[in-house]
């Protein structure tokens, strides 16, 4: 009988993993290094992000760290819009950052408020609104 051939396990992973969130969007983000292009969901992150806005936001924390050329990201994005999945993609880069060197790193992602996950979500219904989270139903004045 022949013996099986395994296929040898990466033991040490070449990249940092960290999650983003905001609002209802969540991103899985990896941060490798070298030089290669930055996806988001498998499309170059300047196709998915498009705007020369949103390119100046999602590379902030790589100015920040002055990183830009050293490192590149793949990010799985889910839920939410375009702006919370971006604000999603940002906030997990900080983090992955702040762990690669967090004394170098960490103090000024976290001035800058990359850090900080924004928690504010939407506002659900309330009963007698009529379907609307703050609007009061009209009452007869006579």
């Amino acid at each position: 009988m022949a013996a099986a051939t395994t296929i040898p396990k990466k033991t040490k992973k070449d990249y940092t993993y960290a999650a983003g969130r905001r609002r209802e969007a969540s991103a899985r983000v990896r941060v490798h290094k070298g030089q290669e292009e930055s996806t988001v969901n498998g499309i170059v992150i300047g196709k998915y992000f498009s705007g020369p806005s949103m390119t100046a936001q999602w590379q902030k924390p790589f100015l920040l760290t002055e990183t830009l050329a050293k490192f590149y990201i793949t990010a799985k994005v889910s839920g939410g819009g375009k702006e919370g999945q971006l604000e999603a993609v940002i906030n997990g880069i900080a983090r992955a950052l702040s762990e690669i060197d967090t004394d170098k790193f960490r103090v000024s992602l976290k001035q800058a408020g990359l850090l900080t996950r924004d928690s504010r979500i939407r506002q659900r219904r309330k009963v007698g609104t009529g379907g609307k989270s703050r609007r009061k139903k009209s009452s007869p004045k006579r």
